[in-house]
């Protein structure tokens, strides 16, 4: 089988189908692995945990890779972050169980335990086209530096966070939300060093009636049209290396994601905004006077764009009352958060009303009509609410180990993605210690939190 996109979905849908006994290549466009994870600069990693702190929901291979970090000094597990901690960017809700990591180790360990199942690696590499027969999904054609090359395959698991392969191939799609087509606007991250942590710290605890870090300075700079991203404060996160912060500022609109021309000129916009806002940072914020840019990410970061339409389209409904599905693959509790397409609002809202955990079930990874094909990560069937809760990180391991484990199940029993037995790919997914609640059906067993 074939996984392309080497971001969090495509690590551990790739580990996970190798270990289940799939011979496994994983096809990835930069030289390492990690997405946003790495070229992305995001971080840290969201709530893998319930809304309310309580629980752990999502384990399996994303646990392992955090626990092999921290093994390293690269990384903290997130039963360790309470939310409002500096780690959290100083965010209460929503925020509680974060994990922050240094962008480096996920090369490392990502790499070590792809090898370790018996992933074959092919890095340098993007898909140029999709190979159909009768409806199914045969093969992909990458480009490399080597040219051009057919890959055929047994299953395809679409990774490529823009559903690439799954459009390509003919598969149904919509973008944006549903009044408009808009999407969530992008962001490059940077990082910036020299921060006096403690000021931070000190003036932030001590400004409480601010929306987000330093809002109140950014409101006054923003009303004299001095503040140079649409944005209404500071996103800014702590690392595990004193003086350096994550900044998740910048502010790029109207761009598509899966438009070159618009990728380009999102780049650039980004690195404008990004000298600017060092600049404002070191004449305006406390803690901030002798910080100095330390890098920017490799790539832009993209909220949203092409999701495919599945047997289960995920709704907000479904995460508002915690839906149970009899074919769930993944529990989530990370909260709806849309970023205004338009403007400078949004973000996490408790308004919206999550349940304190949700379920993902495996029809949504399922496109309609295309066989041989899965799909995982933020291009999966939601709707434009519910994708804003599920678009992080986390649920994207989840929902990739889910679609890999998948994946070398159809491969094994000779049958496509549509036609795998539920309770047997569920009793895969809790034997490689994914965990699925405590009332799952015939397949379920309650699991101790870790």
């Amino acid at each position: 089988m074939l996984v392309v996109g080497g971001g969090p979905a495509g690590i551990a849908a790739a580990i996970a189908a190798a270990r289940s006994g799939a011979r496994t290549r994983l096809v990835e466009r930069y030289g390492y692995l990690g997405g946003n994870l790495t070229a992305g600069l995001v971080g840290p990693c969201m709530t893998s945990f319930s809304l309310d702190g309580s629980e752990q929901l999502i384990r399996g291979v994303f646990d392992e890779l955090v626990r092999r970090m921290a093994e390293l000094g690269q990384a903290r597990h997130p039963s360790e972050i309470p939310a409002g901690s500096a780690y959290s960017g100083f965010i209460e809700f929503g925020h509680d169980k974060v994990t922050p990591f240094e962008p480096e180790a996920v090369k490392l360990v990502a790499e070590r335990m792809c090898q370790e199942a018996g992933v074959e690696l092919l890095l340098h590499s993007f898909v140029a086209d999709v190979c159909t027969e009768g409806g199914a999904v045969t093969g992909v054609v990458c480009a490399s530096k080597s040219g051009l090359r057919l890959y055929p395959a047994r299953v395809v698991v679409d990774c490529s966070a823009d559903a690439d392969v799954a459009v390509a191939a003919g598969a149904e799609s919509v973008t944006g939300r549903e009044s408009d087509g808009l999407t969530q606007p992008m962001t490059l991250f940077f990082r910036v060093r020299g921060v006096d942590d403690e000021r931070v710290e000190e003036y932030v605890r001590g400004h409480p009636d601010d929306f987000r870090p330093f809002a109140s300075i950014v409101a006054a700079a923003t009303a004299e049209g001095r503040f140079p991203a649409p944005r209404r404060g500071v996103g800014m996160y702590k690392t595990l290396r004193r003086g350096v912060w994550r900044i998740n500022t910048t502010r790029i609109l109207g761009r598509d994601g899966t438009d070159v021309a618009d990728l380009t000129a999102a780049e650039l916009a980004g690195r404008d905004q990004v000298d600017r806002l060092v600049r404002f940072f070191r004449a305006e914020l406390p803690g901030f006077a002798e910080c100095e840019l330390l890098d920017t990410a490799a790539t832009i970061g993209v909220r949203e764009t092409r999701r495919i339409v599945g047997e289960h389209v995920l709704s907000l409904a479904d995460l508002q009352r915690g839906t149970h599905f009899d074919d769930v693959v993944a529990l989530c509790g990370y909260p709806v958060d849309i970023h205004d397409p338009t403007g400078a609002g949004g973000g996490v809202d408790d308004s919206w009303g999550t349940a304190n955990a949700y379920e993902i079930p495996y029809r949504s990874l399922v496109p309609v009509r295309i066989d041989q094909l899965l799909v995982a990560g933020r291009c999966l069937s939601a709707t434009h609410e519910a994708l804003a809760a599920i678009r992080v990180m986390p649920p994207a391991f989840a929902t990739g180990e889910a679609a890999g484990t998948a994946a070398a199940l159809a491969a094994r029993l000779g049958v496509t993605p549509r036609e795998v037995p539920v309770g047997e790919l569920q009793r895969a997914l809790l034997a490689g210690g994914v965990y699925l609640g405590r009332t799952t059906g015939p397949a379920s067993s309650p699991q101790p939190a870790p």
